[in-house]
């Protein structure tokens, strides 16, 4: 025996005279007379615990012998995910190659020297059944490792061998998650490194959520493997086929690129699929199609309007909004002053919301972020007071609302420079012309209207049809009365269309990000042209506006929110996260939440959400996706009272892709980086056999003796609580405290 902490022998004379003088004062002055034995049974009690402590603290420890090297444990991890079931080596499948070399190289070469374990993994770590069958639903390989790591923790493990295509489907990446001094990874990779004849969709994206009568536009990207022959793009919408279009792959091999423009229901969410029609040969079918979910647009979305007077354009632009049953909108219009100079205002709101707007603005801050997007329809900068521009500005920062700014009014003279509200637009005001362009006064200037690069593949300026047609329609509508000359754009912001004035382009539609919020300028003049001298049948001025208003109010939360999922896999778990926010949005810390969880069979779960983050009103519950298919997830948050703070939905798509058979081909990347990172190496399947004398020189120093803690253990603990015990028996009995 020896200490792990080391001191020269005198030093540990003193340790132990120190004991026993402590133990002898702790009863030399005691009040109750003892006798002597007494005094020295007491004394000796309390120092053999003192030096118990003091070895323990020392450590004392035991050299145990090395290991024989039948005691060196080497784990054998074969991959038995479903890409393992693929037979591109040569006509045999990567599973039962895995099983040759097992059973033929790396078992026999290893027993004797090592102790091989052979185990599977796929969806979890398992010990290796006779038969190995690739029917997992996925490759964890990261959870894996981390499994071996703990199981062996306390014994002596030589290397852990990997025998995978590299297809990690994992929640985590696998090299990062090779902890630094752990044993190293020893990879043998499976499978062809070029994929043969295959098409596969590689991923499909839906734009932004719509609301009603809009249009989103479905992104596709798709690879031919082994063949240059054009092929199929088909789109089903709820397993119904609604569009399909011949693509013809780049001669480079590179993915194919297409969109599709779908409408989608508003009432549920909606299901597109987009496939590629099998073809002779082909190395696997499941990668042929993915999936990508549309959800509806939820609660009505509240609008509130300010118009600095009234005029033909606010009329079109509200008749345009009334009919999307999407909206709910209140308007307050600036009439005039009465005859004692104040102002007056027409106001149509809700009973309920109609007395907050009677002075022409939302007085507070509730009343205000009840909304989810403010428009100011040619307000002069001086009708709102600071305070007023302060909240709206905190509008759009913190509560996540939209704001829309249009008119030449709303940008005379200085505008909204130097006012609060000057860094929530996505225009500069200060570097801005003088006044407002107008036809009117020079004939030689036509302002029609051009969409940027940005404005064509925009959801606020989108139309039915490509691109293509979309610039041609723009450039059709009839030109605008006049633009407000605004300066250059922050950074962040986008230009989506500008007008072809004389003096040159200007900025017509700018957009950015601005906090948690949206902001919109349109510094034109009587767009009600686009509706009066366009054909009857044609609603691009509807369209323009109703979008304009859904893409600037759709980013606004409501008082309970559920948080964006991940791309699931059938078998996952996820943490459901929930926002709740009170009537000024701030957040909620001592609410209930409970979730209703609604499976593709239509069966529900209803489970209890717990605080995750106190100061920003989040709650979380981890919920298990079994079955692939559509789920919806019924947030409801109460205060303590009962009173329900506000309800949200979340619809999830579990198994839109197949991942497992994504990019069939061997990923030796993966496998080589999880090597690398845990300094073992890697192999492919024909250099396995050099697997046995690699491990055999990392572990060839059995001269190295392994310390075994002897104060770590329960009979320690049990000792020092008997000497504790017995010396507060005694002291009670013969009169102590």
């Amino acid at each position: 025996m020896q200490f792990a902490v080391s001191f020269p022998w005198w030093v540990l004379l003193l340790l132990a005279a120190a004991v026993a003088a402590i133990a002898w004062a702790s009863y030399a002055g005691v009040i109750v007379a003892l006798t002597p034995r007494r005094r020295a049974v007491l004394a000796s009690l309390r120092a053999v615990t003192l030096a118990l402590l003091v070895v323990c603290l020392l450590r004392p420890v035991r050299v145990v012998p090395p290991d024989s090297s039948s005691d060196v444990v080497v784990p054998v991890l074969v991959d038995v995910s479903r890409s393992m079931s693929l037979a591109d080596m040569d006509g045999a499948r990567r599973i039962d190659v895995a099983r040759r070399l097992v059973r033929t190289q790396i078992q026999p070469a290893l027993e004797g020297r090592f102790r091989p374990e052979l185990w599977t993994f796929g969806d979890a770590l398992e010990k290796a059944e006779d038969e190995l069958v690739a029917d997992a639903r996925r490759s964890d390989l990261s959870g894996a490792l981390r499994s071996v790591r703990e199981r062996y923790r306390e014994q002596h493990v030589a290397g852990i061998v990997v025998i995978s295509d590299g297809g990690d489907t994992g929640a985590e990446d696998a090299a990062g998650a090779v902890d630094e001094g752990a044993a190293p990874v020893y990879a043998i990779g499976v499978g062809a490194p070029h994929a043969a004849r295959d098409y596969e969709v590689l991923d499909v994206s839906a734009g932004e959520t719509a609301l009603a009568d809009s249009s989103v536009d479905i992104s596709v990207a798709a690879v031919s493997h082994g063949s240059a022959g054009a092929f199929d793009l088909r789109v089903l919408e709820n397993g119904r086929p609604i569009d399909l279009r011949r693509v013809t792959p780049a001669a480079d091999g590179s993915p194919v690129r297409a969109t599709f423009t779908v409408t989608p229901a508003r009432e549920t969410a909606t299901l597109y699929t987009v496939e590629i029609p099998s073809a002779t040969g082909e190395l696997v079918l499941e990668n042929n199609r993915r999936s990508a979910l549309v959800e509806p647009p939820g609660r009505r979305r509240q609008i509130l309007m300010i118009e600095g007077a009234p005029g033909f354009e606010h009329s079109f632009i509200k008749r345009a909004l009334s009919a999307d049953p999407g909206f709910e909108i209140d308007s307050v219009v600036r009439k005039g002053r009465d005859t004692r100079g104040g102002a007056t205002y027409f106001v149509q709101a809700t009973a309920a919301r109609a007395p907050r707007l009677a002075t022409g603005f939302p007085q507070e801050r509730a009343a205000l972020f009840e909304y989810d997007a403010v428009i100011l329809a040619n307000v002069e900068p001086d009708t709102l007071s600071r305070l007023q521009l302060q909240m709206l500005a905190d509008f759009v920062d913190r509560r996540g609302g939209g704001l829309l700014v249009l008119g030449g009014k709303s940008f005379a003279q200085q505008g909204f420079a130097g006012t609060p509200l000057e860094e929530v637009l996505p225009l500069r005001l200060t570097d801005r012309g003088n006044g407002i362009v107008r036809a009117a006064n020079r004939p030689e200037a036509r302002l029609s209207v051009t969409l940027t690069d940005d404005g064509l593949t925009h959801p606020l300026m989108r139309m039915a049809g490509g691109a293509e047609d979309l610039d041609k329609r723009w450039r059709a509508m009839p030109p605008l009365a006049g633009v407000a000359t605004l300066g250059a754009l922050r950074p962040g912001a986008q230009a989506l269309a500008v007008v072809n004035a004389s003096d040159g382009s200007r900025p017509l539609v700018a957009v950015q990000r601005y906090g948690q919020g949206r902001a919109v300028v349109f510094a034109g003049e009587a767009s009600w042209r686009w509706r009066m001298q366009m054909p009857s049948n044609d609603r691009t001025h509807e369209f323009f506006w109703r979008q304009a208003v859904r893409w600037t109010a759709s980013a606004a939360p409501g008082h309970v929110s559920v948080g964006a999922v991940p791309s699931l896999v059938p078998g996952s778990s996820t943490a459901i996260a929930v926002a709740v926010r009170n009537e000024e949005f701030l957040p909620v810390a001592d609410a209930g939440v409970r979730l209703r969880l609604t499976r593709p069979d239509g069966s529900t779960q209803d489970v209890a959400a717990a605080t995750s983050d106190p100061q920003g009103g989040g709650y979380s519950s981890e919920v298990r996706f079994e079955e692939p298919g559509v789920y919806r997830v019924n947030a409801v948050a109460r205060r303590g009272d009962g009173e329900v703070v506000g309800a949200a939905d979340r619809w999830i798509l579990v198994g839109g892709a197949d991942l497992e058979v994504a990019d069939p081909r061997l990923n030796d990347e993966v496998l080589r980086r999880i090597a690398i990172a845990s300094g073992g190496h890697y192999f492919s399947a024909d250099e396995a056999a050099q697997l046995p004398s690699l491990l055999e020189a990392a572990s060839a120093d059995p001269t190295v003796p392994r310390l075994e803690e002897l104060w770590h253990n329960v009979w320690i603990f049990v000792a020092l609580m008997l000497l504790l015990a017995a010396e507060w028996m005694l002291r009670r009995r013969w009169g102590l405290r």
